[in-house]
């Protein structure tokens, strides 16, 4: 089975990374290799490429696409982990690096992951493939724990609307698929939120930001990558909604800043440098040939920095 994945800003992204032929280079987040096969375009015999990926699809994918090169390595994991995982085959430092976040076009359309709300299918929603599914937090979370990833990852303001629904049908029976749980939350909102768009999307959303725990290993992966680049290397990462986004301009923002002394003092005594600074001044996004050939790039952004 083909892991197709549609890669977004492909240009924007090749160009912030400012690809050495010599250079060593981290995909994080491979999926079906597509950004990968465009850096390995870039690099000499002398230079390498390490592919991570933590969905067992997107590894055998990328392992038979880039089965004959010879300087391309393949590493299940999860890019949060990427400094171990490169220790491991004995790589201490990089010159760039590209981080992808969020769910592939190959996980939302095979129906059997549920990570969508448009087929019927098991709620599950692992990227990994391993460990608790959405199904296991729709069953058993408390009304509070549940109002709070709602809120929190999908910032759906009908979340305790949506929760007492749920809750009102799991006493009565287990909420199994995904076409179940999508009717749940039709029900639970006003008419007007139902015009806005699919009204199950942030509750989703949500979910799976919660079943992947993808913000904590988005804060570790992108401390991970800093940490890794060598000098001038590059950090790019694409986002795809705002809390990711926000996490990830913080993240920039302190590797750029200087003095950190208190404002009312005359002069600097902290000493403090700054780390890396922005190769995009403002985030990329898509062009409208882009958003309208693929559609899944219209909330697409990029950031990069580069280690000083």
């Amino acid at each position: 089975m083909v892991f197709s994945h549609i890669p977004v800003l492909m240009n924007e992204t090749i160009d912030a990374l400012s690809i050495k032929p010599d250079g060593v280079y981290v995909d994080g987040t491979a999926g079906g290799g597509g950004h990968s096969a465009e850096i390995l375009k870039r690099l000499s015999d002398k230079g390498r490429l390490i592919l991570i990926d933590q969905d067992p699809d997107a590894i055998k994918t990328v392992s038979e696409r880039f089965k004959d090169c010879g300087n391309v390595t393949v590493c299940k994991g999860n890019f949060a982990d990427m400094e171990n995982i490169l220790g491991e085959i004995g790589v201490y430092g990089a010159d760039g690096i590209l981080l992808d976040i969020g769910v592939s076009s190959r996980q939302l359309d095979t129906p059997e992951r549920g990570f969508s709300f448009h087929y019927d299918a098991p709620l599950d929603m692992r990227m990994s493939q391993s460990g608790e599914t959405a199904y296991d937090l729709v069953n058993s979370l408390e009304y509070g724990e549940l109002v709070g990833i709602i809120k929190r990852y999908g910032e759906e303001k009908f979340a305790g609307q949506i929760v007492r629904a749920i809750i009102r049908e799991r006493e009565k029976a287990p909420i199994e698929t995904t076409l179940q749980l999508a009717e749940i939350i039709k029900g639970a909102v006003p008419a007007a939120k139902r015009r806005e768009g699919h009204p199950a999307r942030q509750t989703f959303q949500a979910l799976r930001i919660a079943v992947n725990g993808e913000l904590d290993r988005l804060s570790e992966g992108l401390a991970s990558g800093f940490k890794l680049l060598n000098s001038g290397g590059v950090l790019a990462v694409i986002t795809f909604h705002s809390l990711e986004d926000r996490i990830v301009k913080r993240a920039m923002a302190d590797w750029c800043k200087g003095c950190i002394c208190p404002d009312d003092f005359p002069i600097c005594v902290c000493g403090h440098k700054p780390q890396g600074e922005l190769v995009l001044r403002k985030p990329a996004e898509a062009s409208q040939e882009e958003k309208e050939s693929n559609p899944r790039s219209r909330s697409a952004r990029l950031r990069a920095i580069r280690k000083l």
